[in-house]
């Protein structure tokens, strides 16, 4: 008489780690997935990107001065770059960020050199002007209802007139501004490395933890997906979309503060050359570990790629075109890659939608806040 084994004399042995067969061929799937150029293809255009100016420029890219230029010179950008993530990831766009940036950049440097005032009432008051101009963003998009593409360029046209009227359109420049306290700011280094590198990585990693780790997150991002079924879901969706403008206003006008202790001026025009880039990185960074999804350090890891072909055309050539051609090429191409993909869960919502049977309004709102808890 035969007997049937039992399920647990089926499993098979686990290896002396603990581990077994079936185990280590899920974690080398997830391994591969990981690995794949649909999740981290900027790391290997990355790479490719190092080889050729490599090869194009031997003698001064591939050192360590390179790397120190590209993590220091690139840290402002990647401030306003993860200050845009928080409202792209609730679909609202804020073009206003350059501008807000530009403000704080003189306010601080009049509030040092002309009114004579400390370096920590000139931030203070400099920071406030921020946080105002992120509120009447709020008020604008939220309250207004405005489309937040034009209001927010419309705000940032009221801003320029303001630093306009502030400065003349003339740089503010002092001995105050070069001096400690504020300098060390973001001139103050460890080992090569300054300070705004590190106010990078603290803010990638407030920004991660807060839509990858909280409840916040996951309501903005169904938010992003589809505001109206959210909003049946019970998700505070304007309060969300006026927070996020606010941040954004907060993080990009504390840029504009570093961008001054760096250069040692207040410049009127210190943020426009940092809208095309910022939102270059965030759209590239949505292709990238969270495909479809706006993220910290999708957004991190593009700003870096960007700085580093950046970095290598200015040792490999001196065309002054060529830095803002490269750069309008990667947006174009990122636009083109994560318009498909960030555009997929209204598609697959849609489907549901027409396939038999047909969901109610209440099961219609539950896909998206299923989309953001993945």
């Amino acid at each position: 008489m035969t007997s049937t084994p039992t399920r647990a004399a089926q499993v098979r042995p686990a290896r002396p780690d603990g581990t077994t067969p079936r185990t280590l061929a899920r974690l080398g799937r997830r391994t591969v997935a990981a690995l794949s150029f649909r999740s981290i293809g900027a790391v290997y255009v990355w790479l490719v990107i190092v080889v050729v100016f490599s090869v194009w420029a031997p003698e001064t890219f591939p050192t360590a001065t390179t790397i120190k230029q590209v993590l220091n010179g690139n840290a402002v950008a990647g401030l306003v770059a993860l200050s845009v993530v928080p409202p792209l990831a609730a679909r609202v766009f804020d073009l206003s960020v350059a501008y807000t940036m530009s403000l704080t950049s003189v306010l601080t440097a009049r509030f040092l050199v002309s009114a004579g005032l400390g370096p920590g009432t000139a931030i203070a008051l400099a920071m406030t002007a921020a946080l105002l101009v992120g509120v009447v963003n709020g008020i604008v998009v939220v309250v207004l209802r405005v489309d937040s593409f034009i209001a927010t360029l419309a705000t940032g046209a009221l801003v320029q007139s303001l630093i306009t009227m502030v400065t003349d359109d003339s740089s503010i420049t002092g001995v105050q501004l070069l001096a400690k306290p504020f300098a060390d700011l973001a001139q103050l280094d460890v080992g090569g490395i300054t300070l705004p590198v590190l106010y990078l990585l603290l803010a990638a990693v407030a920004i991660w933890f807060l839509l990858e780790h909280t409840a916040t997150g996951r309501r903005l991002y169904a938010t992003g997906f589809n505001t109206d079924a959210a909003r049946l879901q019970g998700v505070r969706t304007d309060r969300l979309r006026f927070m996020t403008l606010v941040t954004s206003a907060l993080l990009s006008g504390f840029a504009g503060i570093v961008f001054a202790s760096q250069v040692g001026s207040g410049s009127p025009t210190a943020g426009t050359p940092y809208l095309l880039s910022a939102y270059a990185a965030a759209f590239v960074g949505a292709t990238q570990l969270r495909a479809g999804r706006f993220n910290a350090w999708g957004t991190v890891l593009a700003v870096l790629l960007l700085g580093t072909g950046i970095t290598g055309l200015g040792l490999a050539t001196s065309a002054q075109w060529a830095a803002s051609l490269f750069t309008g090429s990667v947006l174009i191409v990122a636009l083109v890659l994560t318009g498909g993909r960030i555009a997929l869960p209204t598609a697959l919502r849609r489907r549901k939608a027409t396939s038999p049977p047909v969901p109610s309004e209440a099961g219609a709102a539950a896909v998206p806040d299923k989309e953001a808890g993945r």
